[in-house]
C-alpha cells in the first residue's frame, strides 16, 4: 500500500502565500513524476504543476511566476509554494505520484486533497 498525505492548506488573504506539502509513504521502490492538481467548486480538476524525478518542471499558465513546485526525494515529499494568491486560486489541491512498488509494478497514487481558500 502507498499513501499520499497532503498538508498546508487553509485560509489566506489575497496576495498572501501558502506552502503545501505531500508526503508519500508505504511500500515504495521509487517515485517518478509528482504533481499538484486542483479542483474549484463547479469546475473540472486541472493540473497545476508537475515535477519529474530529475527535477524538471511543468506549470499551468495560471501558476507560472507565482507557484513553485519542488521535491525532496530523500523524504518522498513534494511541495507547492504558492505566492501572490488570488481568489480564483481557491480550490481543493491534490497531489499525485507515479510510484514503482517493490514488485516493480507501476501505480498512480492520489492524495485526499487539502482545501485552499483565498478570501479577505
Amino acid at each position: 500500500q502507498v499513501q499520499l498525505v497532503e498538508s498546508g492548506g487553509g485560509l489566506v488573504q489575497p496576495g498572501g502565500s501558502l506552502r503545501l506539502s505531500c508526503a508519500a509513504s508505504g511500500s515504495i521502490f521509487s517515485i517518478n513524476a509528482m504533481g499538484w492538481h486542483r479542483q474549484a467548486p463547479g469546475k473540472q480538476r486541472e493540473l497545476v504543476a508537475v515535477i519529474a524525478s530529475g527535477g524538471s518542471t511543468v506549470y499551468a499558465d495560471s501558476a507560472k511566476g507565482r507557484f513553485t513546485i519542488s521535491r525532496d526525494n530523500a523524504k518522498n515529499t513534494v511541495y507547492l509554494q504558492m505566492n501572490s494568491l488570488k481568489p480564483e486560486d481557491t480550490a481543493v489541491y491534490s497531489c499525485n505520484a507515479g510510484v514503482v512498488v517493490p514488485s516493480l509494478r507501476y501505480i498512480e497514487v492520489w492524495g485526499q486533497g487539502t482545501l485552499v481558500t483565498v478570501s479577505s
